[in-house]
């Protein structure tokens, strides 16, 4: 019996070179060759002289006025011009490297070109030579292909499959997901991704492909959450709410809206028996450290130990003396456990979370080592998660009895990032700044103003404040002509060094020669800190005010808004001075925007817009889903329609037992089998 699943090499004419070539483009089965979609169409439509811009690539249609003459230049170059009669007007039509082509006109005979319009020559330089049956059939498929395979070989291919399977193509979408947004079925949408006899049959397909790509991309995003709930039954903290809500109460700030939703939220799932997964994104500067108290504070109440994970060891110490502060009224114990420990000290520490002594436990990748037990781990915290990789989280959650976990990040994801990347997990977000927050004033100066910014900071250093300087680089590039980390230290230690300390900070430091810079910067032994961007992420400096970005056109808007970031964290006026020449416009948008917005969603948005999605949250998050036909991006209602309508399938039928989501279970088991990818 025929199936999708039959290997290509059944086709005819396909013997193991062909296959060793299909497989080299990603297509082994009978479903990967029909599923394989042209990248983009060309406009077969023939356009009067009149109708065609410029240097647009177009198709006329004419009469042969002369025997076309193949001449010859250099090493296996060649021209062929022919005349043809266009709408009364002689044309001149040359094809370059395609000597064959002089078979293809016979004076007389009327032919349609497919090639480049030169307007000033009134010219064409030709293509191919289309062989055009009827008025319809007008849209030709481009395959991204190699060397190895030609454009018309895929083709042919792709018909014999269609042609052959065309009683095994079944609809994957519901019937009334088709009916509800007009799409087209399963056997036309392959019809007219590949064989369009219009435009708009191909706009038809093309419309439900986008959807069909993303609605079962969010099935599988679905079905993992799921199979996530159902293997990994959590535990019930059951927090005692009275106490949590004193410690509340008690505070000396009132929490913000969002503050008390998101808190709300996080509690609900902590006393639910489901295992918690939830990722709360809050924009810098929000008040998520209070929030990541709360429920170290609940899991405590409920007879749990807590754990909090942080990159670095400066805000593992930041946390810890804030929390401890906090919690000791209330007789929790509260430690910390980093790498620069003495072994005594560890041993003692790693007992104590042994035994249960410790309620809550602060730290690095200390956390998760081989030798730390702990007696009954009930709630992991993973504080800046995109700096943690995905083994990291399940090796905290491991260290109890499937622990309930919550990420945090303070990297704002916009929503079409949030949808694709973390549909497994649940969603918080904070957007409100607390009452009384400064916004961060930004200012722009061009290369030939810093005469201006070296006062500016002078300014700032009489009135007692401390100097953020950042820069791309520490040493100098052949490639790149940047202003490097040392050059700017120099620079600094010579106008300010007199009166100021100046440090330098960078990447190449082991990791206690940066802690203890950090350290001096905290205690105000340091006026200004020049660094790249190992201080992009976590250290809170309240006394700092001033954020100084050279080359800032090198970073994208969500970097520069985390840098920002670091300043405005105390009750003083904060700026930061982005320095740069940009050459191109989208880099001089971003310094615009920049000046414009402390929205740190918004400018995630546009970086999405401007950068793509790949650039976006770095390598250690590149994890994203490669679509074919849609963009998360411009597509993003459909994006979003596609994720709820998956959530409604999966609240209804769980396990997609009905008969109308057959194909949809069929789709996920055949992904989860080839590496559980979902693309």
């Amino acid at each position: 019996m025929k199936s999708l699943n039959d290997n290509v090499k059944v086709l005819k004419g396909v013997g193991d070179r062909k296959i060793s070539i299909l497989q080299s483009l990603g297509i082994e089965t009978i479903y990967d060759l029909l599923y394989y979609f042209p990248f983009r169409y060309e406009d077969l439509m023939v356009k009067s002289l009149d109708e065609i811009i410029g240097q647009e690539k177009t198709v006329i249609s004419g009469v042969v006025a002369s025997e076309p003459v193949v001449s010859r230049f250099g090493y296996k170059k060649s021209r062929v011009n022919v005349r043809l009669l266009v709408d009364n007007e002689s044309i001149m039509v040359t094809f370059f490297n395609q000597p064959w082509m002089k078979e293809k006109f016979n004076t007389g005979e009327q032919v349609q070109v497919y090639g480049k319009w030169d307007q000033n020559r009134r010219s064409l330089t030709g293509m191919k030579v289309l062989n055009l049956k009827d008025e319809d059939d007008t849209v030709d498929s481009i395959y991204s292909v190699n060397k190895n395979i030609r454009q018309s070989t895929l083709k042919t291919l792709i018909k014999q499959a269609y042609d052959e399977y065309i009683d095994v193509i079944y609809d994957y979408l519901p019937d009334n997901l088709i009916k509800k947004y007009k799409l087209v079925h399963e056997k036309q949408l392959i019809k007219g991704m590949h064989f369009p006899d219009s435009v708009e049959e191909t706009e038809n397909a093309r419309r439900t492909a986008k959807f069909r790509e993303f609605f079962l991309f969010e099935c599988g995003m679905q079905n993992i959450k799921n199979i996530n709930e159902i293997s990994k039954a959590g535990i019930s903290l059951n927090y005692d709410r009275e106490i949590i809500k004193e410690f509340i109460n008690s505070l000396p700030f009132e929490l913000t809206n969002d503050q008390k939703k998101v808190t709300q939220e996080i509690l609900d799932n902590m006393n639910s028996s489901k295992h918690m997964n939830r990722l709360l994104q809050g924009d810098v500067g929000s008040g998520k450290t209070i929030i990541a108290t709360i429920a170290l504070f609940a899991a405590v109440t409920a007879g749990y130990q807590a754990a909090l994970m942080v990159p670095t060891e400066i805000l593992a110490e930041q946390h810890f003396n804030k929390i401890f502060k906090m919690l000791s009224p209330y007789n929790v114990t509260v430690d910390l456990l980093v790498g620069s420990l003495s072994i005594k000290k560890r041993t003692e520490k790693i007992e104590n979370l042994k035994n249960g002594k410790t309620n809550i436990i602060i730290g690095t990748h200390a956390l998760i080592q081989k030798d730390v037990k702990y007696k009954n781990l009930g709630l992991g915290i993973i504080d800046e998660q995109h700096r943690f990789g995905v083994q990291q989280r399940k090796e905290l959650r491991l260290k109890g009895e499937n622990s309930d976990i919550l990420a945090m990040t303070a990297t704002p994801i916009p929503r079409t990032l949030a949808i694709t990347t973390y549909g497994d997990m649940s969603l918080s977000i904070i957007k409100e700044l607390p009452k009384g927050r400064l916004p961060v004033e930004t200012y722009w100066l061009r290369t030939n103003k810093l005469e201006q910014l070296y006062r500016f900071v002078k300014r700032e250093l009489q009135n007692n404040s401390q100097i953020f300087v950042v820069t791309p680089l520490i040493s100098e590039s052949e490639k790149i002509d940047l202003i490097n980390a040392e050059e700017i230290y120099e620079k600094f230690q010579k106008i300010y060094g007199q009166d100021y300390k100046v440090s330098l900070l960078h990447g190449q430091m082991n990791s206690q020669e940066k802690d203890e810079i950090m350290s001096d910067f905290e205690k105000k032994n340091i006026d200004i800190l020049v660094s790249t961007t190992v201080i992009e992420v976590g250290v809170d400096i309240p006394n700092a005010s001033v954020m100084v970005i050279f080359d800032a056109n090198r970073f994208g808007l969500s970097q520069l808004h985390q840098l920002r970031g670091r300043v405005g964290r105390g009750d003083k006026q904060s700026y930061c001075i982005l320095i740069a020449d940009p050459k191109n416009e989208i880099a001089i948008e971003r310094m615009r925007i920049m000046t414009e917005s402390n929205d740190g969603f918004k400018l995630a948005q546009k970086d999405l817009e401007l950068r793509g999605q790949g650039d976006l949250l770095g390598s250690q998050q590149s994890g994203l889903p490669n679509f074919k036909v849609g963009n998360p991006v411009t597509d993003f209602n459909v994006l979003q329609i596609a994720q709820q309508e998956a959530q409604i399938i999966f609240e209804m039928d769980p396990y997609l037992d009905n008969d109308n989501h057959k194909m949809i279970k069929s789709y996920l088991e055949r992904k989860m089998k080839s590496a559980g990818n979902f693309d």
